[in-house]
């Protein structure tokens, strides 16, 4: 079969492998909709997790089952699933601690084009199939679906860990694919001021759709400044980390209230530290709570996920600017994120 890969750092291409094997409780997954993703684009080119040679690429994927395993159950050839970016085994110790995304190792929940080849193939293996794939419900299109995958998810952790009360101020760093599905699941969850920080005019007009209450150009000065200047110098309950360097950490920790979140979902490819000011954390005692965490994968995540999608809570929609058809166009996709031009939020491959 043929894979789009990561050749070694700063370098990707198509070659060929095996027909992945697959024990009697996985499936072997063909791609319908594939969509590549900022992570990739952190993996290959900033060498954020290491070298990596010959890995075939991608976690984001909507597919059709080709084969399973004699012990799996719920699905057969034929299905149409989404298949979930964070796909754990669910009996490793991390797993039964309640971390499932950490399984047997810290972000080891994150098989696909981390350790194990992704999803940019002809085939593609998932592992324990019963706990990790959904069905794809008719009502929702494989490009709208490949969404949930990853970035609905993540952006939807970011809120979860953010634990947003009714009323709650919220603020928004990064409105990407991730940040916006933020402010979907900020909204959903109560939040009152809703401040999104970006300047693409694609992006700011989605996250006015899905709920910001006002917008941030971190091209007119400081973040910190500007949110606090907004709240007369209070800043706001929970901050969302889904985008921003590893500076941005400091102006998060400045404009959030004492007793207040800081929550990332962000991927920090580069740097060693991640700063945190020591005055501006009340030299340590100011209850601010910082948390970053990996999305949940597996089944039932995604069959909520779909199911805030079917509800109408959730518009997937506004997230696809970019649509490819066939497999070849793969690269092209990914340059797309890698380029970031002013109309991208998300690219998705039809194959």
């Amino acid at each position: 079969m043929k894979g789009f890969a990561m050749i070694k750092i700063g370098e990707v291409g198509w070659i060929e492998k095996e027909k992945p094997a697959f024990g009697p409780t996985d499936a072997l997954v063909k791609p319908v909709a594939l969509a590549p993703c900022t992570s990739d684009i952190h993996t290959v080119y900033e060498g954020a997790i290491g070298e990596r040679s010959n890995m075939i690429l991608g976690h984001e994927a909507v597919g059709e089952v080709v084969e399973v395993g004699s012990a799996v159950k719920d699905f057969k050839p034929g299905d149409k699933v989404v298949v979930p970016a964070i796909t754990p085994e669910w009996g490793g110790r991390g797993s039964q601690r309640g971390y499932s995304m950490h399984d047997n190792d810290m972000l080891a929940g994150w098989k696909f084009s981390n350790f194990k080849d992704g999803v940019f193939a002809d085939l593609f293996h998932v592992n324990d199939a019963d706990m990790n794939l959904a069905l794809l419900p008719d009502e929702i299109s494989p490009a709208e679906a490949v969404m949930i995958t990853d970035m609905m998810t993540t952006g939807f952790h970011g809120a979860e860990l953010g634990n947003i009360g009714l009323g709650y101020s919220v603020l928004v760093i990064g409105i990407g694919p991730v940040g916006l599905m933020a402010v979907a699941g900020a909204r959903l969850r109560g939040a009152g001021h809703l401040y999104a920080v970006g300047n693409r005019p694609a992006t700011v007009e989605a996250a006015k759709f899905y709920g910001a209450t006002e917008i941030i150009d971190y091209k007119k000065g400081p973040i910190d400044d500007q949110v606090l200047e907004l709240t007369k110098g209070e800043g706001v309950d929970v901050v969302i980390m889904a985008g921003g360097t590893v500076e941005t950490l400091r102006e998060a920790v400045k404009l959030t209230k004492a007793g207040g979140t800081i929550s990332n979902v962000n991927y920090h490819g580069s740097g060693e530290f991640l700063p945190i000011p020591r005055l501006d954390w009340g030299c340590g005692m100011a209850h601010k709570t910082i948390i970053g965490g990996l999305t949940p994968g597996g089944r039932v995540r995604m069959e909520r996920m779909i199911d805030l999608v079917l509800t109408k809570r959730v518009d997937l929609s506004k997230l696809v600017t970019h649509t490819f058809n066939g497999m070849e166009k793969i690269e092209d996709a990914l340059a797309l994120m890698k380029d970031k031009p002013a109309d991208l939020i998300k690219p998705v491959v039809l194959v």
